[in-house]
């Protein structure tokens, strides 16, 4: 018999433990198998700002299987369709983005669950299910995925938490490049006033019970966002990663 598949990043959040992640936008299986097993909680498999596809996802999710990391998908947009699609393959945690009000949220989580709790289409023989082998998975699925979704807007934040306590959202992250050109300081999320209300999102949203999450490759701003009560940190990417090693290594002998 198949076990199911129990979403060990959802559980820990629920125990209010520290998840630290890696985004990964290479878009391939390898790259991916090979940032599973360096030790981290989560990563996030984008599709938003990567060029990643249904299929690219599949081998993705079959090469990081397994590592230590649970996958978080981003999908590009907060749309039904593209949510069925990869729930289908089997990701268990999606990252919707540009989430601005308690109705869009409301629509995140009903695409992610099966009727009457939602609108997830039915298959019994996707890979989620391990192609009909699990038994009782469409009782069991809805129970098991875990929505996030992205706040990262002036707007956004004036309902924060309206959006976060939605039922069915399991953590709300905070967007910093996105909410500086919104707060306007693009490109600059090290602005006072951005700080400010990243500070106060992680306050308020501690203050509800629900975890708050961020990306930033900055050691100093790592540290102050967990100190600021940051649950779900993603503390780099592998397209930075591999960038600044290879320029590095180029300097080193150019020199």
């Amino acid at each position: 018999m198949v076990e199911f598949q129990r979403n060990a990043f959802k559980q820990a959040l629920r125990d209010g433990k520290l998840q630290i992640g890696l985004w990964s936008s290479l878009c391939n299986n390898i790259a991916a198998e090979i940032i599973s097993e360096s030790g981290f909680d989560w990563l996030l498999l984008d599709t938003e700002h990567s060029p990643n596809e249904i299929p690219d996802l599949l081998s993705q999710l079959q090469a990081v299987q397994r590592g230590t990391a649970t996958p978080i998908v981003r999908p590009a947009w907060n749309d039904a369709v593209l949510v069925k699609r990869i729930l289908d393959i089997g990701a268990q945690a999606l990252l919707f983005p540009y989430v601005q009000t308690p109705e869009e949220a409301k629509r995140a989580v009903a695409a992610t669950r099966y009727p009457p709790q939602g609108i997830r289409g039915v298959t019994v023989v996707g890979r989620a299910s391990r192609y009909g082998r699990v038994p009782n998975y469409l009782t069991k699925a809805n129970d098991e995925i875990c929505v996030l979704v992205q706040v990262e807007t002036r707007s956004a934040l004036e309902q924060l938490e309206a959006i976060a306590k939605v039922e069915g959202v399991d953590g709300v992250f905070i967007g910093p490049s996105d909410l500086a050109a919104s707060l306007g300081h693009l490109g600059n999320p090290q602005a006072p006033e951005v700080q400010k209300a990243i500070e106060d999102a992680g306050r308020k949203l501690k203050a509800i019970g629900k975890p708050a999450g961020i990306l930033t490759g900055i050691d100093e701003e790592i540290r102050r966002y967990i100190g600021w009560g940051y649950q779900f940190v993603a503390v780099g990417a592998d397209l930075g990663l591999l960038r600044n090693a290879a320029d590095a290594l180029a300097r080193k002998y150019k020199s």
